[in-house]
């Protein structure tokens, strides 16, 4: 399979064909950050992944508050990614070149439009939806990752899904794969969570969602290293996680 630009997607598009009339009308993806603008909750803002294998994955976190205030439904729109985007696993482009977003039985969910110009909400600073620009730190952070060593077994979405616990370290943190695509997880003393998908050859993305740290002696950062993972295999019944370099971020054993 050729690779992928997972860079291009960087930018401000107009979303087309998407079946949620309230879905948002444009997708505003600069690198690492995803604004949602024009749904019927205002702009919604989070993070995203993809890589030169077609996956992807976004995340919804943040509601500009002013523009979904009393807005029925709207009150957990800053905790819950739009059904239409949870469904989104992977992307392409056609022949022309653009983008669209894809499902898990590779139909189009979505189809990006280049040229958009969306306008901040009354509490966003104007900056924030600035046109993106593909930098050389973006390009280094969706470039290729490494295939997964020969000594481990690709671990797929099913496998995954479960809880695990660091191999060493503090006895109260875990890392929790959800079937419905988020993740759970304690480094000791802090409650994290984010989304993640799992793909082909191992490919794993996470996102994670910001977080009030407290420090605790002996903690292990699971966060960490899920997000910075880009690939997961097994070892046996251990979990592993691998960064783009092949290079091991943690290793996990399941309790369930």
């Amino acid at each position: 399979m050729t690779p992928l630009a997972p860079e291009s997607l960087i930018g401000s598009w107009t979303l087309v064909d998407v079946a949620d009339p309230g879905a948002g009308k444009i997708l505003h993806l600069a690198h690492g950050i995803l604004h949602l603008v024009g749904s019927h909750c205002g702009t919604l803002g989070g993070a995203w992944q993809a890589n030169s294998e077609g996956a992807f994955l976004a995340d919804i976190s943040t509601a500009f508050t002013a523009a979904a205030e009393g807005i029925p439904g709207c009150e957990k729109a800053s905790q819950e990614t739009p059904e239409w985007l949870r469904r989104v696993t992977a992307y392409q482009f056609d022949g022309a070149g653009l983008p669209a977003l894809l499902n898990g039985q590779n139909h189009v969910v979505a189809r990006l439009i280049p040229g958009a110009t969306p306008t901040p909400e009354p509490d966003m600073a104007d900056s924030v939806l600035e046109p993106p620009v593909i930098t050389d730190e973006a390009r280094r952070a969706l470039a290729p990752a490494v295939a997964l060593p020969a000594t481990l077994v690709s671990a797929d979405q099913r496998q995954a899904v479960g809880r695990w616990v660091p191999a060493r370290g503090h006895k109260a943190a875990y890392l929790e794969f959800a079937a419905d695509g988020e993740w759970r997880g304690s480094d000791g003393c802090n409650d994290e969570s984010g989304r993640w998908i799992a793909a082909a050859g191992g490919t794993l993305l996470a996102t994670a969602r910001p977080i009030t740290l407290a420090f605790c002696t002996g903690s292990v950062p699971v966060g960490q290293w899920v997000t910075t993972a880009r690939r997961a295999g097994l070892d046996g019944k251990v979990l592993v996680l691998l960064d783009a370099r092949g290079d091991e971020t943690g290793r996990l054993t399941r309790t369930n």
